[in-house]
């Protein structure tokens, strides 16, 4: 480590820091619409998810806003709860409110560049450092009181901003990838919904009545059952967790492509072999789905085996040929498909499909000549989709790698610089 890094305590960093506020002492009741809610299940990935959103109507935002309000720049931290140690940077100037297991901190910006402190929360280590200082049996936790007397050592603030700048492009890079797959995504949804909801290349064909409505003369109403060899879910016990061993994952390790492994939790190997063996590991071209929770949030088609088991609040679906699996996923994500869906949830607090009436949920079974016609444009995108998000796990393995040997002065900018030109 360069000699000129000083020493800080996070106290000395910041300008103001506040606890968001506490929805049950301040009265604060959700809406639909309104302000955005920031809330700790908001913050991971180096990034705010918009998708998992909720909100709080103006009234309420202003009366609540001199505690609540983050402003551009702002560092969000979660401190409470099980998501603890993710930090985030407040991207715009729009308005946001904070829940009250998110910590807001102003940076002063004389001393420390506000996205390379974010990093500075982010890197593994410091993570797992400040999750060892819970106060609470309970609840993971950790005051912003404690917070303040942590050290960090730092260099100069240009040097700052060029190692966030280094960071920030294989993020910016990665979020491009995931912009893009979103587009890609529409357009194999509406290359589906132009096949085989809407029927436009069989309009000047017969129709039959089917239970589902109207399908093209040929076409078969089946059960998931029947375009499935197996519909199951991962473990109904949670085992032990150990600091190094196979990655369990539930709904909140899902992305839209894949799993994000950083955020697992490990269990021995052990466990991880049993659990292999009821059925618990995702195989390639097996279509998993958000069972529990924010169901059918997340769905998708598992390119390859993977070295991973599921907890029982993801669903796994093993199709049998009679209808391909990407169909069948597209299928599941379908708003009309999502809406018909809710009769066989069950659960107030948290929403869970049952399985055993989710086996029995009907689908459209187009002839297989048709399908493999259809899959010769949507196989296209879902290639391109595909070949992002394994870019995207290269740029998050090498971000992963430099951001420690960064921020302690182990690589340097120039060194880094070159370590991507050569990955990329």
């Amino acid at each position: 480590m360069s000699e000129n890094w000083k020493t800080f305590k996070l106290g000395e960093l910041l300008v103001s820091k506040n606890q968001g506020v506490n929805t049950t002492t301040e009265k604060v009741k959700y809406s639909e619409s309104g302000i955005k809610v920031i809330r700790a299940k908001n913050i991971s990935d180096y990034k705010i998810d918009f998708e998992d959103i909720t909100y709080v109507n103006k009234s309420t935002f202003e009366r609540v806003r001199s505690n609540c309000k983050p402003l551009k720049g702002d560092i969000l931290y979660t401190n409470i709860g099980s998501q603890m140690g993710s930090a985030v940077i407040v991207p715009t100037t729009q308005e946001f409110m904070i829940a009250w297991n998110v910590l807001r901190m102003t940076p002063d910006k004389k001393k420390v560049n506000c996205t390379f402190l974010a990093y500075l929360f982010n890197e593994n280590s410091k993570k797992t450092y400040i999750r060892n200082l819970n106060s609470s049996s309970t609840m993971p936790f950790v005051s912003g009181k404690v917070l303040e007397k942590i050290e960090f050592k730092i260099p100069e603030l240009n040097e700052q901003k060029a190692i966030a700048s280094i960071l920030s492009a294989l993020d910016d890079k990665i979020e491009l990838n995931l912009q893009m797959n979103k587009t890609l995504e529409a357009m194999a949804m509406a290359l589906y919904k132009h096949w085989f909801v809407d029927f436009g290349p069989f309009q000047d064909g017969e129709f039959v009545e089917s239970e589902l409505g109207e399908i093209p003369k040929g076409w078969e109403v089946k059960p998931l059952s029947a375009v499935t060899s197996k519909i199951t879910d991962g473990a109904h016990h949670s085992p032990k967790s150990v600091k190094r061993g196979m990655p369990m994952a539930s709904v909140k390790d899902m992305r839209a492509w894949n799993f994000n492994i950083n955020t697992c939790r490990k269990i021995s190997d052990e466990d991880y072999e049993k659990l292999i063996n009821q059925g618990c590991k995702p195989m390639k071209n097996d279509v998993v789905i958000a069972k529990d929770g924010s169901y059918l949030k997340h769905a998708f088609v598992v390119e390859k085996d993977l070295d991973i088991v599921l907890l029982s609040s993801i669903a796994i679906l093993k199709p049998n040929g009679l209808l391909d699996a990407q169909l069948l996923n597209l299928y599941l994500k379908l708003n009309s498909v999502k809406s018909r869906m809710k009769s066989i949830v069950s659960g107030a607090a948290i929403q869970r499909i049952v399985l055993k009436e989710f086996r029995k949920f009907l689908t459209i079974i187009p002839p297989i000549e048709i399908q493999n016609k259809a899959l010769e444009e949507i196989d296209i995108l879902i290639k391109k989709c595909w070949n992002n998000n394994s870019e995207n796990q290269s740029l998050t393995k090498l971000r992963d790698t430099l951001l420690p040997k960064l921020i302690s002065g182990e690589v340097r900018v120039k060194e880094a610089a070159e370590i991507i030109s050569e990955s990329m």
